[in-house]
């Protein structure tokens, strides 16, 4: 992969925590697995953050983006077929609720924005990288970025962990995302798939949990 100075720029723009689109405010299921006694320390939240990308967001969501970055995209069907995924209501709902503040933020910044009812955070992502000229790839890898930085954070906040244990578990996991992005671009329509059932038990948990930092 290579990337102009200009595009990388606006691509780090895009992967950054600075993004008015309220992820610090998820965890994605993991505080319910904290809440569990799954996830304790640095080890079993590496282990739970790096299952969840295997198994859910590297079968799903990341070929289902690059698909949203082609120019002729059917983006309407991948929408549907993204918020369709979504095992519970608050992980719907989180997906939705991003996407509708980046959706908000693009003509701020120069990009039309997405014209359908509840577009999904990664739809809403992927017309801001077509826009920008960010190739597919270079523009998943963004993408992947900024969900694994997210669930690391939330693992600190929640577990709670170090700044230091937070930055080993970026490092070997984020080992894994080129590995992902070109795994996904092989992929065919068929064998797209979500299955997580632990991720979904979690996050359907989450809902009625009484004590609780992140909406999801």
């Amino acid at each position: 992969m290579t990337i102009s100075t200009e595009k990388l720029a606006l691509l780090l723009q895009l992967a950054s925590p600075a993004l008015p689109v309220g992820a610090y405010s998820y965890s994605g299921g993991l505080e319910a697995a904290i809440e569990a006694g799954v996830v304790t320390n640095a080890a079993s939240a590496q282990r739970w953050i790096g299952d969840v990308l295997e198994h859910s967001i590297a079968r799903m969501e990341a070929p289902l983006f690059l698909r949203l970055c082609s120019q002729d995209a059917d983006i309407e069907r991948w929408n549907e077929l993204f918020l369709a995924s979504r095992e519970t209501a608050e992980l719907r709902a989180e997906t939705v609720q991003m996407g509708y503040s980046l959706n908000l933020l693009l003509p701020e910044l120069g990009v039309e924005n997405v014209a359908l009812e509840e577009p999904a955070f990664p739809t809403v992502f992927a017309r801001a990288a077509i826009t920008w000229g960010i190739e597919p790839r270079e523009a998943l890898l963004a993408y992947l970025w900024a969900w694994l930085e997210n669930q690391v954070m939330a693992a600190l906040k929640a577990v709670p962990l170090g700044q230091t244990e937070g930055q080993k578990m970026l490092l070997a996991l984020g080992e894994k995302l080129l590995g992902i992005v070109e795994e996904a671009a092989r992929m065919d329509d068929e064998e797209l798939g979500n299955l997580a059932p632990g991720l979904a038990l979690a996050s359907a948990r989450h809902e009625t949990q009484y004590s609780r930092l992140f909406r999801s």
